[in-house]
């Protein structure tokens, strides 16, 4: 009787959450700290970049430093940032955070960096991760416009400017979506499809491990299941789809993924593969360079100084992880990203002639110039490569 007790309560929390993150009263402005949006509406009508992107960037206890710096290497005028802190941060971390992003001359002309005012607990391997990017998505939704979503955390950092990224994919179709998948499961089977876990900080204040059920369950044959990264890129017609679409099979999907480890690598996967309507807008691929242990851990390995020439090398956007403050970070910013401390990353927005470098203070008569690098080509070509030709069909949803 216990264990069906605690599965009809984590059910029960997981559906209270899915109405949260789909009744629109519920998820307004009042859930940001407000930014002073002086430039944006005009930035907004006149619509001067030929695509946006809305970043989720997630940071836990102890990382400020860290998010800010990734913030100011992916920041341009002509994105979105929503910014997630850990509920278990202090205080004082919330407190310096919102003073950073407020008082930046930048983020105040432009209004497009907000943060998350009602943070939430994320738990290693609970769905609390998956249902704060919902949450996320949803705000992103009803605040602004953008053509794709991207979700980082602290422990990302970009390889290419943001005027490489918006010219690469300027002439993609919209509704890609960058979700890499498999449905060999193999070990994931026995070690995250069959057992039942229940996430203590659905219903808990304070952060505590997961809890393991002793009964298991069968596979599903409802759907199918696809496992991969957990960093995507989604168009925002798969977002609305999944936040306030009419099908069904995404909330279905969030209920079984409640009780699912590491669900974030499984949910954006299943989904789109066992959607008619999305499956074939799938490209294999996260746009991350990761490297891992063989056999693959539970944590990918830290990149280094040594990993550098195979970083650029990928074509990849980001990579993870890294260390806080690692040299190769100063490499990146200094050969890749043509910045210093936190200055912005090199583009024609904030680039000033005399100075060499972006400015925190760019000119107006700046904004909509981009200025593309070798990034932007080594991109291209991967794009061409996982998002043509016969390998886009090849290694769609199987």
């Amino acid at each position: 009787m216990g264990i069906k007790y605690a599965m009809l309560f984590s059910i029960t929390i997981t559906i209270i959450l899915s109405l949260l993150i789909l009744i629109p009263s519920l998820l307004n402005s009042s859930k940001f700290h407000p930014i002073n949006h002086s430039d944006h509406h005009l930035l907004t009508q006149q619509n001067p970049y030929p695509v946006s992107f809305a970043y989720l960037i997630s940071a836990s206890k102890g990382d400020v430093d860290r998010l800010v710096r990734i913030l100011t290497a992916v920041y341009h005028p002509a994105n979105y940032y929503l910014l997630h802190l850990d509920r278990e941060a202090e205080p004082e971390e919330h407190n310096h955070l919102y003073q950073v992003i407020s008082s930046h001359p930048t983020f105040i002309r432009f209004g497009n960096v907000w943060i998350v005012q009602k943070t939430n607990l994320v738990t290693y391997r609970g769905p609390t991760m998956l249902t704060t990017t919902l949450h996320a998505i949803s705000m992103l939704l009803r605040t602004c416009q953008w053509d794709w979503f991207i979700n980082l955390s602290a422990s990302d950092y970009p390889l290419i400017t943001q005027d490489d990224l918006i010219v690469a994919f300027s002439n993609l179709p919209r509704d890609l979506n960058f979700v890499q998948h498999t449905s060999r499961l193999g070990w994931k089977i026995k070690k995250r499809a069959k057992p039942i876990m229940l996430d203590p900080a659905l219903s808990e204040t304070n952060k505590t491990e997961i809890i393991w059920l002793t009964q298991n369950r069968t596979v599903p044959t409802a759907f199918k299941l696809f496992t991969g990264s957990a960093w995507t890129v989604l168009s925002r017609s798969f977002a609305e789809y999944f936040i306030v679409g009419w099908d069904n099979l995404p909330r279905t999907l969030l209920l079984y993924y409640a009780n699912f480890v590491s669900s974030p690598e499984g949910y954006f996967q299943t989904l789109i593969c066992n959607s008619r309507e999305y499956r074939n807008t799938t490209v294999n691929h996260d746009l991350h360079y990761i490297m891992w242990d063989t056999p693959p851990k539970q944590h990918p390995l830290n990149l280094g100084v040594k990993d550098y020439r195979k970083m650029v090398l990928s074509s990849r956007v980001f990579a993870r992880k890294f260390k806080k403050d690692d040299p190769v970070l100063d490499k990146i910013d200094k050969e890749l990203l043509r910045r210093k401390g936190l200055q912005f990353t090199f583009g024609g927005w904030c680039y000033n002639d005399e100075k060499k470098m972006c400015t925190n203070l760019p000119s107006e008569g700046a904004i909509g110039v981009l200025k593309p690098g070798a990034g932007s080509r080594r991109l291209r070509s991967l794009l061409t490569k996982i998002a043509s030709g016969k390998n886009f069909r090849k290694w769609q949803c199987r």
